[in-house]
Order: structure tokens, then C-alpha cells, then sequence
């Protein structure tokens, strides 16, 4: 699902990554591990399509996401990558229902109540759809980006510290949850975090610290 083959990434002299080789397989799960500065969030983000390497490829599926355009690529993201970052960056001004929308507009996709219902429903939230987000809880807000990433029936799942700010009981439940959501979508994974907490929780898993 995910390929990699000789990606560079760095600053002027400063070299953040380097990873001659490195495949994640359709409905495989990946524990990135690092400690702050190691290139795990960087990692994440080139994944993404949102940061483009010095040298190499990312393949996913059958496009190198690098080989297209700006524009492309954005599309190419909102269409076929979820992305759950350590903060909300939900719209306060809008409503949970009408951040998903947004989520949908801005992908390319069209905007389908059904389709916001039904995953939020999936994640316990159908009836939050009208709240505002600054009236959820912290937990809530986290499952509400995770229905975010999942809205375009992703086929990359990738997570950015998402237990970082959490206690012991709501980050086990949202890795537990990222991976249930992964497995039901046929999604690969990807989990970038410092939580020493979760290692246990993957058998797959890529040391930066090494």
C-alpha cells in the first residue's frame, strides 16, 4: 500500500531522515517510534503529501504521489489519505456536522450528510452532529478528527501523536480505536508517537532513535 525507496530529507547540511527502504502493506499496522527531533512527525508528513523529500519516492498504491502535481496531490490526499493530528484544528465556528462538511469540500468530495452520520455514528458521536466543538471534551474532539480523517473511506490511515496529551485509559482507547477503524476500512496504519505507553499495542514497528 505504502512504499518508500531512498527518501532524504534534510536542512542545508542537517540530514532529519534517511530510509533506503521501507513497505507498509495493505491492512498493516506501523508504530513509528522517536523521540522529539528524530524525524517521526516529518516521517508523517511526507507520507502525507504534505511535505516533499530532498530525493526518493513515496508510493501509494500504484501513484508516487511526488511525480504529481501541487493541486494533484492535494486531491490525490483528500481522497485517499485520513490525517489525525495531536490537535484538533477543528473550525470553532462551525458545528461538528459542519467541520465534516467542510472536511468533504475541501477533499473535492461531495458533501454527504449520510455519509458525516453514519461515521460519526460509528464513533459513538451521531449525536454531536449539531454541537460546537469548543463544547466537547478533549476525547471527543479527538474522535471527532478521527471521523474527520476516516470520511473519504480512507485507504492511508496516518496518526500524529494522537495520545500524547491523554491519560493511560483514553490513549489505549484511541489507539484501540484507530486500529479497529484502520482494520474495518482495510486501511494501512501509520502511528507516529513518542508514547512509550502504546509500543506493546503493534508488532510492526520503525525505531528512529536507532
Amino acid at each position: 500500500m505504502i512504499f518508500i525507496e531512498n527518501l532524504n530529507f534534510g536542512y542545508s547540511d542537517h540530514k532529519v531522515l534517511s530510509i533506503p527502504k521501507m513497505e507498509i502493506k495493505e491492512d498493516q499496522q506501523l508504530l513509528i517510534l522517536g523521540k522529539s527531533g528524530s524525524g517521526k512527525t516529518t516521517l508523517l508528513h511526507i507520507l502525507g503529501g504534505l511535505l516533499a523529500p530532498n530525493e526518493g519516492k513515496v508510493v501509494i498504491g500504484k501513484t508516487d504521489i511526488y511525480k504529481l502535481s501541487q493541486s494533484q496531490r492535494d486531491k490525490y490526499r483528500g481522497q485517499n489519505i485520513g490525517l489525525v493530528f495531536q490537535k484538533a484544528h477543528l473550525v470553532s465556528a462551525l458545528n461538528v456536522g459542519g467541520n465534516l462538511l467542510l472536511a468533504q469540500y475541501l477533499s473535492g468530495a461531495a458533501q454527504d450528510k449520510g455519509r458525516v452520520k453514519e461515521v460519526l455514528e460509528e464513533l459513538n458521536l451521531g449525536h454531536k452532529v449539531r454541537s460546537k466543538v469548543k463544547a466537547l471534551s478533549q476525547g471527543e474532539q479527538q474522535r471527532v478528527t478521527i471521523a474527520r480523517a476516516l470520511l473519504n473511506r480512507p485507504r492511508v490511515i496516518l496518526a500524529d501523536e494522537p495520545t500524547a496529551s491523554l491519560d493511560d485509559d483514553n490513549a489505549f482507547k484511541v489507539i484501540e480505536l484507530l486500529k479497529r477503524q484502520a482494520q474495518n476500512y482495510g486501511a494501512a496504519l501509520a502511528i507516529a508517537t513518542h508514547d512509550q505507553r502504546v509500543k506493546d499495542e503493534f508488532e510492526v514497528q520503525l525505531n528512529l532513535n536507532m
